[in-house]
Order: structure tokens, then sequence, then C-alpha cells
């Protein structure tokens, strides 16, 4: 019913993990294709997996000659090998929740899509937290790629099924690169689908235990190899030449995130005393956008990006290195209302930077309990205010517990949150977050400046509406 691919290297510390998933699966181990490609491993990876595939039919090892280098060529081979209806990748350390393969599997049964995809979760030592939140965050069912917001923003393989007719009629492939061919192949993928379904059931855990740095492909590479490869994925793009809106979706995302972002806030930059090299390898990156048909900063989703941008431009290195060690360690920053619109203070910076202008801004009134009851009364500014939707309460080191309550909006943006307290009851005790969201996906607490804190007991429970560190409204329960 559905093929499993897993390219494997040197991953012995959780393979096991990974196919006791795959095998627990409430699908049937019976109704899965395991296809597992080792990469020349030189632990005991290639040795578990031939051990496994002997017991099992539905196993097919696959022992590569030399090293590929890139999980793509593993990739394509399990691909070309796959005979059932269905395709899924699953990385060697990491491991699929039970019931994830039938739900999505039901899905493509009940729609018809080439493609669904669900929730993941990352694990790391901390706890755990959802990743890609845009593509999980509700039910949908047979809608175009491009109607959700963002959909570009997280094209690693995981918690995602495709109907393996369709990628091999589109004839999609990974391109053999050592980064950015996830995010090539799912570009390719989206915009080839006239409809596909989202979930919001857990599908997948990435693993990021500090046991899997080392092995890793991701941490072999840099940030300068891994701009290169980013850019290599720009140029293919503009070479296929699609609808000039979508083309701005993903060529902005990866201009946002890829090129300016992630290069200016990994740690060897912050460390470095080279940090010249990095704004050089800013301005070579810049010139790659000199061909486009339009200005790739004007859909920027955080305007902070767009400043460190612009204080490149003016060679300004000093006023970005500093902005970059101000958003890093400023825990709570001001921000100020103009004309019913919030605006990110940069203080050291002069009157053309020193006001960033943010989409959405909540400012707490007042809160307090009634028996059963909490009330909460905010403030919302913003262009974004229009477009709220809900109320998440979710466990700080774990994702798996959350809460979605109504929320109420008025026209002047006073917004009201009411909810009775045992409609918390399945919580356990831990320290929550308290978020508005808007624009599907999208979240942000509530600042409370002033220090009112709430301690109520109901039902041999108690509940704390605290003020957080960085100045929000937050909840522990006991």
């Amino acid at each position: 019913m559905v093929t499993v691919i897993t390219p494997v290297y040197n991953g012995e510390t959780f393979l096991k993990k990974s196919i006791e998933s795959v095998m627990n699966q409430t699908l049937g181990f019976q109704n899965i294709e395991y296809i597992l490609i080792d990469d020349c491993s030189t632990d005991r990876s290639k040795e578990i997996l031939n051990d496994f595939g002997k017991i099992h039919d539905n196993v097919i090892v696959v022992s590569l000659d030399c090293n590929s280098g890139t999980p793509a060529r593993p990739r394509n081979i399990g691909v070309e090998l796959a005979t059932s209806p269905y395709i899924t990748f699953l990385d060697a350390d990491d491991w699929l929740d039970p019931n994830g393969l039938q739900i999505l599997y039901e899905i493509l049964e009940e729609t018809g899509d080439p493609y669904v995809v669900g929730k993941t979760i990352r694990v790391d030592n901390v706890g755990t937290q959802v990743v890609g939140e845009h593509q999980s965050c509700k039910e949908r069912r047979r809608v175009s790629p491009i109607s959700i917001p963002h959909i570009f923003h997280h094209l690693g393989p995981t918690a995602r099924m495709i109907r393996t007719s369709f990628i091999k009629e589109q004839q999609i492939q990974f391109p053999e690169m050592k980064f950015a061919e996830d995010k090539q192949f799912f570009i390719d993928v989206l915009t080839s689908c006239k409809t596909i379904s989202t979930t919001t059931k857990p599908i997948y855990y990435v693993n990021r235990l500090n046991d899997t740095k080392k092995t890793r492909l991701t941490n072999q590479t840099n940030i300068l190899q891994k701009s290169n490869y980013n850019l290599q994925v720009v140029r293919y793009i503009l070479n296929r030449k699609l609808d000039i809106e979508i083309e701005k979706m993903i060529v902005n995302r990866i201009y946002e995130y890829d090129l300016t972002r992630r290069l200016f806030t990994t740690p060897h930059f912050q460390n470095t005393k080279l940090k010249l090299l990095y704004f050089y390898k800013y301005k070579q990156i810049l010139k790659t956008a000199n061909k486009l048909a339009y200005d790739f900063t004007e859909n920027f989703l955080q305007p902070i990006h767009k400043v460190i941008y612009e204080l490149i431009r003016e060679r300004r290195y000093k006023e970005v290195t500093q902005l970059l060690e101000w958003e890093k360690t400023m825990k709570v920053k001001e921000v100020v209302i103009k004309n019913d619109k919030p605006y990110l203070v940069i203080p050291f910076l002069e009157e053309k930077y020193k006001y960033i202008p943010m989409p959405i801004f909540f400012i707490f009134k007042q809160h307090y309990c009634q028996g059963n009851q909490y009330i909460l009364h905010f403030l919302a500014y913003g262009d974004d205010a229009h477009s709220i939707t809900e109320v998440l309460i979710r466990d700080l080191k774990n994702a798996h517990y959350d809460y979605v309550l109504p929320i109420t909006i008025k026209e002047n943006g006073e917004g009201f949150i009411e909810f009775k307290l045992d409609s918390l009851k399945d919580l356990p005790p831990s320290n929550y977050s308290i978020y508005v969201r808007y624009n599907e996906y999208m979240k942000m607490n509530i600042r409370q400046l002033i220090k009112n804190e709430i301690k109520h007991h109901y039902e041999n429970r108690e509940f704390i509406f605290y003020h957080s560190v960085y100045s929000n409204v937050a909840l522990k329960i006991k």
C-alpha cells in the first residue's frame, strides 16, 4: 500500500528505533514496502540492514558501491524501485508516529490528491516543538498548494506522502547536491500539483538530539557552501519559467530565509572575526538578483530582514552586526504604537531604520478569574489584526499538549479570550505559552509589561497566569 524510502549513512545509533517505527505502523507492516539504501556506511548500519532484510520479504536493502555524499541518489533509487501506489520518505535517525502512514494513506485514498502533508515534530534535548506549522495547522482537502500561506517555507522530506505514479509521470527527481536537494524536489512537486491535502495529525519525528550532530550531513556543510546550493536552486527555479507570482513566492523565501537570515544567524558568523567575508558573500548573492523583474524584498515576511538588506547595501556592516546581536540577546524589545500601527524600536539606529513596522502586536489590558472562567482583555494592532482566528495554548516543552480556543476581536482592535478552566483538564502539569493565531498558522504572545499574576484553584488544580521572562502572558498548571 505504501513504500517507505530510507537513505542510510552511519545511522546505527537510531536505526533500530527508526525501523521499529515502520514495523509498528497501524497500517500493518505487511502492507508496507520498505526500501533502505546504505550509502557506504562505515559503522554497523549495513550489517543491521542486511540482517533485517533477510527476515522480511517486504524489505529491500540496497548497498551502494561508493558514498554518494548526498541523500538524493539513495532517494532517487528508492523512487525508481518503488512498486506501491504511494511513497513516503524517512531518514535513518528519525521515526514515524504509529498512526502516521495510515492517516496519510487514507487521506490520499479519500481525495485522489497526489500529495498530502501532516505534522512534523522536532525532538531535541530540551523537548519537542512543531516544525513547519503552516502545513499542519488545519485540515485541508483538495486545495491549491499556493492557497496555503508560505507553503514553500518548509521543504524537507518529513511527514508527507506522494502518489508514486505522479512522481514518475512528472519525472521529478532529487538533484544530486549535498544540500538543498529536498528543497528543489518539493518545489517541483508542489508546483506540479493542482490540489493537495494537509492534516493536523502528528506524522513524523525529526531527531535533533545531540547524538546526531556528527552524522547529520547538513552539519558537515558550512553556511557559505549552503548559500551556493541555495543559489543553484534559485537559478533552477528561474529557468523553469513559472507563473510570476509563484516564482516570487519561492524566490522571496529563499532570499529572505536561506540567503539572508540563515547566513547571518549562524554561530560561525556571530563568533568569527572574519565577518567581512560574510558581507562580501552577501554582496555576491545580491548580484544574482539583478536580473529579477521584481524587488525580491517586497514580500519579506519579517521587516527586520529588509533592514539588514538595506544596511548591507549601504556598507554599514558594524550596524548589521550590532542589530543581529541586539535581536539575539534583547529578550524584551520596545514596541511603540503610532497611528494604530506597531513598530519595533531599534534604539541605536537613526530615524530611517529606528522604527521597523510589525504586521501585528498584542498589548495586555487586564485578566481575571471568576469561578471556572478565565477572562483576558487585550488590544490588537497592525495590518494583520483582521486575520486573527483563534487562541493556542501550548506546552513549552511538549508539542503534543496544546488546546485551541475561540477568540473575539472587535473592529476597534479590542480582543477577548474567555474559557472555562475545566476545558484544560486534559493538559498535564507544565508551563504553557498563550498565543493568538493569525494568518492561519502564525502566532504571537500577548505583551504584558506590568506583572499581574493570578493564582486560581479549581478542582484540586492550580492555574497560575503569570508574567514570562519575555514579558508575555503565560500559564502554569499544577
